[in-house]
This record gives C-alpha cells, structure tokens and sequence, in this order.
C-alpha cells in the first residue's frame, strides 16, 4: 500500500507572505532612503494597502481549495 504524504495547504501562503514581507521592506527603505517625493497616502498604499490585499486574496484562494 502507497503511503500518502500530507503537505500544508498553506505552505504557498507562508512563502508568498515572506516574499512580499521582504519586497515592502525593501521598497520602503528604498523610499525613506531616496527622499521619495510621492505623497504620504502614496507610500502607505504601496507599502500597506496594496500587499495586505494581495495576501488576503491569497489566503482566501488557498482555503477554498479541495
């Protein structure tokens, strides 16, 4: 009889969030250390906003998998 592994279903989930934990790090420092002239509701937008949608919708598409 074949043994079946079980793999978390969120594993792709877990590497997605380091991924873009490590991409918003390095776009706000890049910000902050360039003197970005874009507007403060810019930045958090791209630095908050827009990633914790992404995760979110992610997060969303992995748990209603089968």
């Amino acid at each position: 009889m074949a043994q079946v592994s079980h793999r978390n279903r969120l594993l792709p989930w877990y590497i997605g969030g380091v991924i873009v934990l490590l991409a918003v790090i390095y776009v706000g420092y890049l910000m902050f250390a360039g003197g970005c002239p874009a507007p403060t509701i810019v930045e958090l937008g791209i630095l908050i906003i827009i990633p914790v949608v992404y995760l979110v919708l992610m997060y969303l598409t992995f748990t209603s998998q089968e």
